[in-house]
């Protein structure tokens, strides 16, 4: 375990983002560390801003102290797991798979095992390494009681080619969602920003300091007090679409996290249904759909009779 201490010296910051903790640390040199490694030794009370624990978007000023320990690696021990998938396209540099819902998509703390990864790591055991050893070949994610379509990279050109077009917002995404209430407009866009709620860690929030975020949205049709939407996140933030519509005063039914409520579900009404991308390799563009799995076409349904 290693320590690191830091004064941040006149001159040494911008303007606009550059001036958050996370990113001044991403940028610095003798580090290096990523935004998303910064933001989890955060987390992980591992990172001292003038002897207390920040938030990762703290706005910094000329003379903070600043203290980043960095733990041990943890060790890896990613056992393939033979776990049926679906995977609706496949060929040597990327896989499409249909996620269920109730699937973690990588490890983590209450979750070493029984995960996507686990399952991919059966199919494809040249993935490890690849992108990182916790989430060998994962560019993307979903909740993980949130079903549909996402890309995986076979090898490391790939994985650097996707992330890139994640990064520079060229994916075509598109979810399924109900939602409480008659959202108004029928067609309209959402943009606050987003952030780690202080009331509770397990949560997003709409938050001033937070990350800007945008979700565009269209009702397919109305069912009573309900509003069946197709959601496009223009941006990738950890919950957006639920905090979003959350935030407008239309939660996702049964979700239960951000004031949708329960149901028979036992979880959100929310499916990454369509997914585009160009191919890494040969730059064509792919476009693949899924269709609403059978726990949400039940309430869909429902509704209708």
């Amino acid at each position: 375990m290693t320590t690191r201490e830091l004064v941040v010296e006149p001159g040494a910051l911008t303007s606009g983002d550059v001036d958050r903790l996370d990113m001044f640390l991403a940028r610095h040199g003798g580090l290096g560390l990523t935004r998303s490694q910064v933001v989890r030794l955060v987390d992980e009370g591992h990172i001292l801003l003038n002897g207390s624990i920040p938030k990762a978007g703290r706005r910094l000023r000329s003379g903070d102290c600043i203290s980043v320990t960095v733990p041990p690696p943890r060790p890896v021990d990613l056992v393939p797991e033979e776990i049926p998938l679906n995977i609706v396209y496949q060929d040597g540099e990327v896989l499409v798979v249909d996620k269920p819902a109730g699937l973690t998509v990588h490890p983590a703390p209450g979750h070493p095992s029984h995960t996507l990864v686990n399952a991919l790591l059966a199919l494809c055991p040249d993935l490890k390494g690849i992108g990182g050893e916790l989430r060998p070949g994962i560019v993307h994610r979903l909740d993980k009681d949130t079903s549909g379509l996402m890309v995986v990279a076979k090898s490391a050109g790939a994985h650097l080619g996707l992330t890139r077009q994640l990064k520079e917002r060229t994916f075509h995404k598109g979810y399924l969602a109900l939602a409480r209430g008659r959202v108004e407009p029928a067609e309209g866009t959402i943009e606050a920003p987003i952030g780690r709620d202080p009331r509770n860690r397990k949560r997003m929030a709409v938050a001033p300091e937070g990350r800007n975020a945008l979700t565009m949205y269209v009702v397919r049709r109305y069912y009573g007090k309900y509003s069946f939407i197709e959601v496009f996140p223009k941006t990738g933030r950890t919950h957006q679409i639920r905090v979003h519509f959350a935030s407008i005063g239309h939660p996702l039914v049964g979700d239960v996290l951000y004031g949708g409520g329960s149901c028979r579900l036992g979880r959100q009404f929310l499916h990454a249904h369509l997914l585009g991308f160009c191919h890494p390799t040969t730059d064509e563009y792919l476009e693949f759909t899924s269709p609403l799995p059978m726990d949400l076409r039940a309430v869909i349904e429902t509704l209708k009779a």
